[in-house]
């Protein structure tokens, strides 16, 4: 028996890292879940990972910035299990400049991957949960607390230097994570936002200067930090290390348990005791 047991929970951004690690604890512990990438393999392996494991997994690929993407997400969700009971808005990446050599290309890439994907991932997730819990009270059941977990950073609550799209983006979603916590509690859902400090993945562990790069619709990002930097970085963390993803993926999970059932509109901060 797991906390999770039959809920179902989509998770964008999930065939990877921290995306993967949140979907794979989520299966352990008994939620059905929806698995998504931007390429089919990665997400795939995710889902046969999960079933491999005695899981439920199905995949819905392709970018979460695609037209029509919040209504197929919600929809594989529904054909797949009948409903929606966990929604961690997950998926991104990072493209850095300094303001003054920052075009529009990049700032709007990373606002509509961070901040309107998740907007229109929610909205078409509220007529499916609506209706749930007209035909729960209707029937006389108890409404279930259905939880919303967007991922921020720390970025996003102080800032960061080259990142004046990221940073924006993320607290963005504290807007909307506070936002949602007012609309749909009348609903039974908990909608929060963890902000994860420095978590070791791709997108940090590939020196920079080294050719680095991640692919995202045609367009080359580079990624990764100097490992001497690195370590600089880490030693401002008061447990003096990075997370890994699958410390990352444990606080998401604390906000999809029954006991963070009267928790919603706040910000946990994954940090190592770092803060912004």
């Amino acid at each position: 028996m797991g906390n999770l047991d039959g809920k179902v929970a989509l998770v964008s951004g999930s065939g990877r890292g921290i995306g993967r690690a949140i979907a794979v604890k989520l299966a352990s512990e008994g939620a059905r879940l929806v698995v998504n990438d931007l390429d089919a393999g990665p997400a795939e392996e995710t889902v046969a990972d999960i079933t491999a494991a005695g899981g439920q997994a199905v995949a819905c690929t392709g970018s979460v910035t695609d037209a029509g993407f919040g209504e197929r997400f919600v929809k594989t969700a529904v054909d797949s299990y009948g409903g929606v009971d966990i929604i961690v808005n997950n998926a991104g990446y990072t493209w850095d400049n300094v303001i003054q050599k920052m075009s529009d290309e990049q700032w709007n890439a990373i606002m509509d991957v961070h901040l309107a994907a998740p907007f229109r991932i929610l909205r078409a997730a509220q007529p499916v949960i609506s209706a749930a819990v007209k035909r729960e009270r209707a029937a006389g059941e108890e409404v279930p607390c259905r939880k919303v977990v967007n991922i921020s950073s720390i970025a996003g609550l102080g800032g960061n230097a080259g990142q004046s799209n990221y940073a924006a983006a993320k607290a963005g979603v504290t807007g909307l994570t506070k936002t949602l916590a007012k609309e749909w509690g009348r609903y039974n859902v908990t909608v929060n936002s963890v902000a994860f400090g420095l978590i070791r993945t791709r997108l940090t562990e590939i020196p920079a200067g080294e050719g680095g790069t991640i692919e995202v619709q045609g367009r080359d990002i580079k990624v990764g930090v100097n490992p001497d930097l690195l370590a600089n970085m880490e030693q401002t963390i008061p447990l003096g290390r990075s997370g890994t993803p699958e410390e990352a993926a444990g606080s998401v999970y604390l906000l999809c348990t029954p006991e963070s059932d009267y928790i919603s509109a706040q910000t946990l901060v994954c940090g190592g005791g770092f803060t912004a």
